[in-house]
């Protein structure tokens, strides 16, 4: 009884600077690939996205999902030279599922439900702006960000007090005499 070949995802990161067709032809050849070596179950061109942390001076990539199954370690072998060797591909990284692992989310009406949610905020944002156009100010915002009236000074963070001194070392007046000796 042979067991069901391993599901493996391909996390492709391409530069949005390399040219459109060279970004096709990686994409392509590794769809080939794996569709010859293996049975591809889905493919996700997730698009422009911002990456976590600059890669060799980059902030966005192009990033593709990949879903296959194969049993054979040559694929992933030839997989990860191609993709190594290419200079248009800032990162990759192939994982091997576990079994029972939910599917990938989908990524594009992810990405619009993100924007469609950023959207709904700006009318709170566009509220905070409707005095200013009115010629009124905006509400003030204190040292913690707690919101104040224009008329309200602004108070000052409160000072530390001061630390407690033994007894009987204190003089009578509070503090150091007038002219600065002991």
């Amino acid at each position: 009884m042979s067991a069901a070949a391993p599901t493996y995802d391909l996390v492709m990161l391409l530069d949005l600077q390399a040219d459109d067709a060279r970004r096709t032809k990686i994409v392509s050849d590794a769809r080939s690939a794996i569709e010859s070596e293996g049975e591809l179950l889905r493919h996700d061109g997730w698009g422009e996205r911002a990456l976590a942390y600059p890669i060799t001076r980059r902030s966005t990539a192009d990033y593709h999902l990949f879903q296959f199954h194969t049993s054979r370690p040559e694929l992933l072998r030839s997989l990860d030279r191609t993709l190594r060797i290419a200079d248009e591909v800032l990162r990759f990284r192939i994982i091997k599922l576990r079994p029972g692992v939910p599917e990938a989310p989908d990524m594009r009406s992810a990405h619009a439900g993100a924007r469609r949610a950023g959207a709904e905020a700006a009318p709170g944002t566009a509220a905070q702006a409707a005095p200013a156009q009115a010629g009124e100010s905006p509400p003030a915002r204190g040292p913690a960000g707690e919101s104040r009236p224009a008329s309200q000074p602004a108070r000052e963070p409160e000072q530390a007090a001061a630390p407690a001194e033994p007894e009987g070392s204190s003089q009578a007046g509070g503090g150091p005499p007038p002219n600065g000796s002991a």
